[in-house]
């Protein structure tokens, strides 16, 4: 059965704008943003979006891209009815929680650096997609996404599409006669569409304040300076957000991997999954950026996510195991500091209770230098999280409406 092509996505966006105290206008000044990007979108870019919000392009009908990827979401997964992403297929889930799709046009190819020692760039959390094309063709053929067998499925339903004419007028008469020329193409398009302002608008309250046209709380800025110190918060390290020479802020990510020693999630639906997805189940590892280089250096590091749009994207974590922005700031400040909690499979809001966190999903690689033992005050860690709160694109001052 065919599920209607473009799904209003505004009431999952509605809620997660809520999330953003004191923020006018939010849902409406991307939307805005959206309705000017098409306005001078290219062929390619508007075909992008058809594709990117089309249901039908899973099996069975009923997830698209923009399913786990909303705009008023900060393009991450509105559905916080579990901390990994649901599949297409009833009871499926994924093993890890949808990371952001904004302002990932920004990262690198993926690649070692030779200078810095350390992986840099690509998609996902693990770098296994080193562009934004190759990204786009994962899920479609993922049995725990939106669970096609073959690219030439999915192509032969955008041959039956509305928008396939202007997909003949982007790519060629007969760009669609072809399955994995076709199947490029889709890729292709989608990637175009996530290149557009709309995925990195730079509209921040931050934003605003670093072009003078906003200012920031006392809080706030108390907030900026710890997350920036090099001897205290030294958020920046990873999250830089400092004004670049563009005259923009910074994307609050510099596309590194790292094993911030993040302890399993309990709340995992992954590890009840049946053994034909999931044979280890509770003792399963995500191996991370290591699995997929084959290094057990890199065991347990996922990429660095931007904390633009950070209130919008919870729960955190590459298996979401931080339901709220406040605990990941204590983690990171009380990591190294509190004593291990006896069940290694304890959530977040028991581990607070009692005092202490769970040993790390992968023990080896954990990082030491830079966090785990941070020193902030419980003020100050409020401050942080302050700050962070700042960096939602959509932001107008209030009394603007």
């Amino acid at each position: 059965m065919q599920v209607p092509r473009y799904a209003l996505i505004g009431a999952a966006i509605a809620l997660a704008a809520t999330a953003v105290v004191g923020q006018v206008g939010h849902v409406e000044n991307l939307e805005a943003v959206e309705s000017s990007v098409l306005r001078s979108a290219s062929p390619k870019e508007r075909l992008g979006k058809l594709l990117f919000e089309d249901v039908n392009l899973s099996d069975p009908p009923g997830q698209a891209c923009a399913t786990c990827h909303r705009l008023g979401a900060g393009f991450a997964d509105p559905d916080r009815s579990a901390p990994t992403s649901k599949g297409v297929r009833a009871g499926l889930f994924g093993d890890r929680n949808t990371p952001s799709a904004a302002y990932m046009a920004f990262s690198p190819k993926f690649h070692f650096d030779e200078t810095e020692e350390h992986y840099v760039g690509g998609q996902f959390w693990d770098g296994r997609a080193a562009t934004l094309e190759e990204q786009a063709k994962g899920p479609f053929l993922n049995p725990l996404e939106m669970a096609n067998t073959h690219a030439a499925q999915v192509v032969e339903k955008v041959r039956e599409a509305p928008y396939a004419p202007l997909f003949a007028e982007v790519f060629g008469a007969s760009a669609l006669a072809d399955a994995e020329q076709a199947y490029e193409g889709i890729a292709e398009a989608i990637a175009a569409w996530q290149r557009t302002p709309l995925f990195s608008p730079f509209s921040s309250k931050y934003d605003a304040w670093l072009a003078g046209r906003a200012r920031l709380t006392a809080q706030e800025r108390r907030g900026l300076a710890l997350f920036e110190r090099e001897d205290k918060g030294n958020c920046a390290a990873c999250h830089p957000v400092a004004k670049g020479t563009d005259g923009r802020g910074g994307l609050g990510t510099d596309f590194t991997y790292d094993n911030l020693g993040v302890p399993k999630n309990p709340a995992n639906p992954f590890y009840r999954l049946a053994p034909a997805h999931n044979p280890a189940g509770e003792a399963h590892v995500d191996l991370g950026l290591g699995g997929v280089v084959g290094k057990a250096g890199e065991y347990g590091k996922f990429k660095v996510p931007t904390v633009r749009n950070v209130a919008l994207t919870a729960p955190y974590m590459h298996n979401g195991y931080f339901e709220t922005l406040r605990g990941v700031v204590d983690f990171y400040n009380t990591r190294d500091v509190k004593p291990r909690c006896p069940d290694e499979f304890t959530a977040e809001a028991d581990a607070r209770r009692l005092g202490c966190w769970p040993r790390p999903e992968m023990v080896a690689n954990v990082n030491t230098d830079e966090l785990g033992k941070l020193r902030l005050s419980p003020t100050e860690v409020d401050d942080i999280v302050a700050f962070m709160l700042t960096l939602t694109d959509g932001w107008s001052p209030p009394g603007a409406r």
